[in-house]
């Protein structure tokens, strides 16, 4: 037994201080998914743990490099790449981002580096620092310089980062300790060449180690800690930073308004970002759909499964929204080119979509679920610029109206779904919106509508954020009634929930804003602007038949999906007199009760008052207009009224309020008489800057008048006409 022990004791400590190695590591792996948009965190653990492990096992660099290679590339595969795996197509696309990739190195946009190669790039990261662990950990057993740098990038992230680094300071705490002891215990066994041999030998330093680190960290628990002492920095930086370009869901803090990925916490105000995504050339301005969600938390939104992408035809792309033969639909074409800086792994779209045109090497992969389509390949964002072809539905309000509530099994099992902890009175206020409403098409506009009635108010500033016993909408709908687009949308969609219609949570963008049309622009077409101030969520209901139909709760906000009243004619039309057909059709085109003359009389009416309000607009305008002349040129003016003033009056209280207002002027000039200066002092810095004497002269004739009360009236004249010059110097 001894000469097992003596054996595997290098072995059992390499091991032990190496794991130490790859936990603290692992500290440092684990804000990327806070502070970071790094997807798939625990495929990037694994891998390091896997170099960890050959590098434990001292494997030849000949076996060891192709190994960690081949997990490499497994990784990419996994996360970015649908080709088999070594096939030509497999080789060809990772060729494509190689050499786009290198070429946008090669021009230091480094902002546009693909995922995958940005993936590449962190990988071999870790490969390289699973080996420098092993010689700091292991060889040079030096293994305080990396604890350091631990503690210090831990405080940091907790300090200026919304990361909370409470749980991961103890964590370190502790395998730092651990790690610490086992080093330098061999480190004296080393120098004494002591062999240890013996299980209660070894125990006898184990269990000591075992017992100091467990009591220090209790120590460090429980001791009095001093409070905060300065402001937390992340609002502000959050708020200013231009890395914060993304609302990434955190409702910690104030966000910038943006498109991002994680909606799992709602709430928190935002500040608005100008900044261009994408330029659209249509017929007329839609919302610009991205994906669905359907699973509420009660803070924010998730997916019930993982998107399960399927490859798309070459240029055909059914979304599946809605049903087009159930639909009236009229073709339409258009085209979309992004920004440079802007960065999109999914396709925006309208509604609608049958094809898109974009890049030959780019692939378009489609979630039937979510609606999501996915770009693959080297381009940056959807290949830059492409086309769409869609058919823009018109929903019937009389067959939105006949719809029943048969809705297919699937559908409720992932469109019904509420959390448990979600309070009665939202349930209970639903049915209270819809007490009058029979028809399901009548329930969804009365829960639309009911925002816009009940005294909710659209902000984006001071919004609350939900506390850990709070629901998200429960808050909303009764207690702040104050927020935007989320709030809005999924307490709509809680609400109908509650009534047992299926209902989603959507994310895309609004129309954004008209440009002006570029000599290339189609005549049919018109050119809009959309920043990320138009990301924008809303919701879809379920229609038996129909399929998903988009409404729009949130207030400042219309729903661009038109929306028709069928009118039938009445049969027996065809068969009255001319005289009968007028009068019937007297109420499709005027009021029912009233007649010709009630009309009239509405009509003048309401032209009298446009002309009274357009009278009043124009005579406010006027006013402000006159407003703002006169004050940007009060000094013309006043110098004006107040020269003829000082010219009829030549006694001491105009000369001293002349000079006053001479030095108003000049202050309005820019020279500014300094605290504690005299005025003859200053009276020479205003003639060095006119480059002249007139006003050391004029301040002479001032400080006679008032410490020696001498009014020479045969020099009335030159002062007047030195104040005089003076003013038209500091007015040119």
């Amino acid at each position: 037994m001894d000469g097992f022990i003596r054996h595997y004791q290098p072995l059992l400590y390499q091991t032990v201080i190496y794991l130490c190695g790859f936990l603290l590591l692992w500290e440092w792996l684990r804000p990327l998914d806070t502070v970071t948009e790094t997807g798939s965190l625990s495929v990037f653990v694994i891998y390091t743990a896997f170099c960890f492990l050959i590098s434990m096992l001292r494997i030849k660099w000949w076996l060891s490099t192709p190994l960690k290679l081949i997990g490499l590339l497994f990784v990419l595969d996994g996360l970015f790449i649908s080709e088999q795996m070594f096939s030509k197509a497999w080789f060809y696309l990772v060729y494509l981002h190689m050499q786009f990739n290198i070429e946008m190195m090669a021009n230091q946009q480094w902002i546009q580096i693909t995922p995958l190669f940005r993936s590449l790039l962190f990988l071999l990261l870790l490969w390289l620092m699973s080996y420098l662990l092993y010689y700091w950990f292991v060889v040079a057993k030096r293994v305080f310089f990396f604890i350091l740098l631990t503690f210090i990038y831990l405080t940091v992230l907790d300090t200026f980062t919304t990361y909370r680094a409470d749980t991961a300071i103890v964590r370190t705490f502790a395998i730092s300790l651990i790690a610490l002891g086992i080093n330098n215990f061999y480190k004296e066994l080393g120098k004494e060449a002591m062999p240890l041999i013996g299980a209660k030998k070894m125990s006898a330093w184990i269990l000591p180690l075992i017992a100091v680190v467990f009591f220090s960290s209790i120590v460090g628990y429980a001791a009095p800690k001093l409070d905060p002492q300065w402001p937390d920095p992340v609002p502000y930086l959050t708020s200013t930073s231009d890395s914060a370009g993304f609302n990434e869901g955190g409702g910690n803090g104030v966000q910038k308004v943006g498109y991002g990925e994680d909606d799992t916490r709602l709430g928190g105000s935002f500040i608005q970002d100008n900044a261009t995504v994408f330029y659209a050339e249509v017929q007329e301005s839609h919302y610009w759909r991205i994906e669905s969600k359907d699973v509420y938390t009660g803070k924010g939104w998730e997916r019930s499964a993982e998107p399960e992408y399927e490859q798309t035809g070459v240029r055909s792309i059914d979304s599946t929204v809605f049903d087009k033969s159930a639909v009236e639909t009229e073709r339409r074409e258009g085209s979309v080119s992004f920004e440079r800086n802007a960065f999109f792994s999914k396709l925006v779209y309208p509604y609608g979509l049958d094809s898109v045109a974009g890049a030959d090497d780019v692939n378009y992969l489609l979630d039937r679920t979510s609606g999501a389509i996915a770009v693959e390949g080297p381009e940056r964002q959807a290949g830059e610029e492409y086309q769409v072809s869609y058919d823009s539905p018109s929903f019937s309000i009389d067959v939105l109206e006949e719809a029943g509530g048969d809705d297919p099994q699937n559908i409720k099992d992932m469109y019904l779904q509420l959390p448990d902890g979600l309070p009665r009175r939202v349930g209970n206020l639903a049915n209270q919106i819809v007490s009058e409403e029979e028809t399901r098409y009548g329930k969804v506009k009365a829960v639309e509508q009911y925002f816009g009635q009940n005294g909710f108010a659209y902000r984006t500033t001071d919004v609350a954020v939900p506390n850990s016993n709070q629901d998200y909408v429960d808050q909303f709908l009764f207690e702040t009634k104050v927020g935007y687009c989320d709030n809005y949308s999924t307490s709509m969609v809680v609400l109908l929930r509650s009534l047992d219609i299926p209902a989603r949570w959507v994310k895309g963008f609004t129309g954004g804003e008209p440009m002006q049309r570029q000599g290339d622009t189609p005549e049919n077409l018109d050119r809009f602007e959309v920043t990320n101030s138009n990301a924008h969520s809303w919701v879809e209901a379920y229609f038996p038949g129909i399929g998903w139909v988009p409404f729009e709760p949130t207030q400042g906000f219309s729903n661009p999906i038109d929306f028709y009243e069928d009118r039938e004619e009445n049969e027996s039309v065809a068969a009255s007199s001319p005289e009968e057909q007028e009068e019937e059709e007297l109420p499709a085109n005027h009021q029912e009760i009233g007649g010709e003359e009630e009309e009239s009389s509405t009509v003048n009416s309401a032209g009298s008052e446009a002309s009274v309000s357009w009278t009043w607009l124009i005579w406010i305008g006027g006013v402000l207009v006159l407003g703002i002349t006169l004050y940007y040129t009060r000094y013309r003016w006043m110098t004006y009224i107040l020269l003829n003033k000082y010219k009829k009056r030549n006694d001491a209280k105009t000369y001293q309020d002349a000079y006053h207002y001479l030095l108003k002027i000049l202050s309005h000039k820019g020279i500014v008489r300094k605290e504690g200066q005299t005025l003859r002092e200053y009276a020479r810095d205003v003639d060095h800057a006119f480059q002249s004497t007139e006003m050391s002269r004029l301040t002479q004739h001032y400080e006679r008048l008032i410490y020696r009360n001498d009014q020479d009236q045969s020099q009335w004249n030159k002062v007047t006409e030195l104040w005089e010059n003076l003013i038209k110097q500091a007015l040119s």
